[in-house]
């Protein structure tokens, strides 16, 4: 009797754990990306944790993702030449913007708040909506220019003091110099995505924006622990390779709007992550903004893949 129960038991669960891991090899693509979305809005607590200048702070995670980006795409022995001499330019080009996109973010995060950082990089549409029409001769939307607007008002909802000399300002402004260079990054991306594999760019760009920061190293003389290599080296080859390796990965199998939307998670889980492990607490201006600027987003990204 006892052993025909197991039994019964046994074929009840079998199903149940078949389900489960078919389920999840079907979305395997789906829950790579949230994780790589989960990694990237963790990076900002490195800021606050890592008693290292901004500059620095960027020039370590450059040095290990692209160190580990160099390894692994030799492992799969990839090609590491380029088409044209132009495409070498525009890369070039390309990582010097990334080092200063990186820079202003983490710099925006170290005068102000995790939450001002990532909510103030959300608005990078709102530098594409101008930007894009003009380098690829591209209609200008009306749509595109009032989700601007809106965006610069969610914008202004986060700063309650608008003088300089103001941590929220200081951080805001930084956090828009991330925005636009990332919207530029986005569009030299762009002309890349398809003739080379991602990897490969970031590679090249990350390398390019470790050389572009080297320099600093040498300016600043900061000191090293072991604590903090190791911080860096965490932040650079989990929170960017392995993070850019998933996202990438899973864009086999999820939509680019899905991904799109996934993205703008991102600055909810750099808020709450601040929130649980720093004890930030968002005030309620930061509240309102960020919603207008991630509503903005969702929109906007819901908006262009229809169109496309």
């Amino acid at each position: 009797m006892l052993e025909k129960e197991r039994t019964n038991r046994q074929g009840s669960e079998a199903p149940i754990e078949k389900d489960a891991s078919g389920w999840i090899a079907k979305n395997s693509g789906l829950i790579a990306t949230h994780v790589a979305v989960l990694l990237f809005g963790l990076v900002g607590l490195f800021a606050k944790v890592v008693a290292l200048p901004a500059i620095i702070l960027v020039l370590g995670r450059t040095f290990f993702s692209s160190a580990f980006l160099g390894a692994y795409l030799a492992v799969k022995r990839q090609k590491f030449a380029l088409k044209t001499r132009g495409d070498y330019v525009l890369i070039i080009f390309a990582g010097i913007i990334l080092a200063i996109h990186w820079t202003s973010f983490m710099q925006s995060i170290q005068v102000s708040t995790v939450a001002v950082g990532t909510l103030t990089l959300a608005t990078f549409p709102l530098f594409s909506a101008v930007l894009e029409p003009l380098l690829f001769h591209e209609k200008m939307r009306a749509s595109d220019i009032v989700c601007a607007l809106v965006m610069l008002g969610g914008v202004a909802c986060i700063v309650d003091d608008f003088s300089l000399e103001g941590s929220m300002a200081q951080g805001v402004l930084w956090g828009l110099l991330s925005a636009f260079t990332y919207a530029l990054l986005s569009l030299a991306n762009r002309k890349f995505s398809s003739g080379y594999p991602a990897s490969l760019v970031s590679f090249y760009e990350q390398a390019t924006a470790t050389v572009v920061l080297l320099p600093a190293l040498f300016v600043l003389k900061p000191s090293f622990t072991a604590l903090d290599i190791g911080m860096l080296a965490i932040m650079g080859i989990v929170f960017t390779a392995i993070a850019h390796t998933l996202f990438i990965g899973g864009l086999r199998t999820v939509k680019v709007r899905t991904a799109g939307i996934i993205t703008g998670l991102e600055s909810v889980y750099g808020v709450v992550a601040a929130l649980l492990f720093l004890g930030e607490i968002p005030g309620i201006r930061e509240v309102i903004g960020g919603a207008i600027i991630l509503v903005v987003a969702l929109y906007s990204t819901l908006a262009s893949t229809r169109s496309n």
